[in-house]
C-alpha cells in the first residue's frame, strides 16, 4: 500500500506523512508548480499547473489497495474505479455508495452558482468543494 496525497490545497499533508511514518507506509505527494510541497519522509512529484494535471497524474499512479487523500470528488470517483480507498481531509471515506450523491450535489451547486444563487452547506457538516481548478 502507498498513500497518495492530492496536495494542492490539502491541509493534512503533515499529519498524513507523520502518521504514515509511524507505520512505515510510503507516501507520494502530488502537486503542481503553484503548490510545491516537500516533506521529509515522503516523495514529492510536481507537475505543470493546468486543469486536473495533478489529478490525472495521481490516477495513473494509483493501484488497488492504495489510500488516496483528496478533497476532489471527481478524483475520488476515478480512484474508487481503480479500487483504491479514498478519504477527504476530514476523514470522510468516499465509497461507491456515497460518491454518486456527492457528485450530483456538486453538480447541483454549480448550477445554482451559475444562476447567481448560493448553495447551502452539506447537512453532515462537510463543506462542498467547487473543484474548478
Amino acid at each position: 500500500m502507498t498513500i497518495l496525497i492530492d496536495a494542492d490545497g490539502c491541509p493534512v499533508v503533515d499529519l498524513t506523512v507523520q502518521t504514515a511514518g509511524k507505520y512505515k507506509v510510503p507516501v507520494l505527494i502530488l502537486c503542481d508548480t503553484a503548490h510545491q510541497v516537500q516533506r521529509d519522509g515522503a516523495q514529492t512529484l510536481t507537475f505543470d499547473k493546468g486543469p486536473d494535471s495533478v489529478d490525472f497524474a495521481l490516477v495513473n499512479r494509483v493501484h488497488p489497495g492504495d489510500l488516496v487523500i483528496t478533497q476532489d470528488y471527481g478524483l475520488a470517483s476515478m480512484c474508487l474505479a481503480r479500487r483504491a480507498r479514498v478519504l477527504n481531509q476530514n476523514g470522510l471515506e468516499y465509497t461507491p455508495e456515497n460518491i454518486d450523491g456527492l457528485l450530483f450535489r456538486r453538480h447541483k451547486n454549480k448550477k445554482l452558482l451559475r444562476a447567481g444563487k448560493h448553495p447551502k452547506g452539506a447537512s453532515n457538516g462537510v463543506l462542498e468543494r467547487g473543484n474548478s481548478r
